[in-house]
């Protein structure tokens, strides 16, 4: 996750650059404060209660993991802090009726509406195979694309859940095994970024003609093309993000931060920046910083952004 960690932390940084170049909040200068998650239930709530007691934060931004943030969301909630969430994508995590947990990004159950929509007007396929991590996120994807699959009599020859803790050089060779056996049409993956090189890489190894597909995560990221090289041709994947979107300001999000870190943004960057806009729109409307100023504000939100335009419905 450390790749991600990054993305979102340099997107932070540069949207708290542009929100103090522009006069910060109500006159006074935004400050970040942060803590280590560390991809984990315990260290996530007790970040979280740093950020909130410790620190004072009088608003929390973040959450990449859908494993703990689920765990974070339930601390702020009790703690009566907004929680604006970026990129943790399990559907469970906005639907706890806490009224202090919004979400910028699209919940699981929306990753892959584009993909559905070009699978049945453009590949029309008869048969898929599904291997996923087996984590909220990885089997949130699976699912949606398993109902997918039945509402339009794709047939699934395969599910494949993996254990991300299990991944030995042979632990792939075994589920690709498999999957030679009686090869579908389409391979869809749901995977972390590491994960998915590998994957993708076994699988082409082993000469099976499918046409390979991911459920975004950590198929857009240019580290995967870098790791699973000539093996990630022709791999189709959804995104949330593109650079060649057309709302303001995403192209030159996209240019600032390639010339500042030297490398590529993909969508968790994008939600990132955005996030950090959406909650510097709250806070200058916000009547006060009280935790019941900031949810309204929140709730008026109507805000165009790099990401995407955003509002908050229920």
């Amino acid at each position: 996750a450390y790749t991600y960690a990054s993305m979102m932390r340099n997107s932070f940084e540069m949207a708290l650059a542009a929100i103090n170049k522009e006069g910060g909040i109500k006159g006074r200068l935004l400050k970040l404060v942060y803590a280590n998650d560390q991809g984990q239930p315990k260290p996530g709530e007790k970040a979280i209660g740093e950020l909130a007691e410790k620190s004072g934060a009088v608003m929390l931004v973040g959450g990449y993991q859908s494993s703990n943030t689920v765990f974070m969301a339930r601390i702020a909630n009790k703690l009566d802090r907004p929680f604006l969430v970026c990129t943790a994508a399990d559907d469970r995590i906005t639907q706890r009726k806490w009224k202090n947990v919004y979400r910028l990004n699209p919940p699981a159950q929306g990753y892959t509406n584009g993909l559905e929509d070009f699978f049945l007007n453009k590949i029309q396929p008869k048969s898929m195979a599904i291997v996923y991590e087996n984590s909220p996120y990885g089997t949130g994807g699976a699912m949606r694309m398993m109902w997918f699959c039945r509402g339009n009599d794709i047939e699934l020859y395969a599910i494949e859940p993996y254990h991300k803790e299990r991944l030995k050089p042979d632990y792939f060779k075994r589920i690709v095994a498999r999957l030679k056996e009686n090869p579908p049409d389409v391979i869809y993956m749901v995977s972390y970024l590491k994960d998915g090189a590998l994957l993708v890489k076994n699988i082409r190894d082993a000469k099976i003609n499918s046409l390979l597909s991911g459920g975004a995560g950590g198929f857009t990221s240019q580290k995967f093309i870098t790791a699973a090289g000539a093996s990630a041709n022709h791999l189709l994947t959804a995104t949330l993000w593109t650079a060649a979107l057309q709302y303001p300001g995403t192209k030159e999000y996209y240019d600032q931060y390639t010339t500042k870190y030297g490398s590529a943004p993909d969508y968790h960057g994008a939600e990132a920046y955005s996030a950090l806009m959406v909650a510097a729109d709250a806070l200058k409307r916000a009547e006060s910083y009280s935790p019941a100023s900031i949810r309204k504000a929140l709730d008026q939100t109507d805000l165009m952004t790099p990401f995407g335009p955003v509002k908050f419905t229920s």
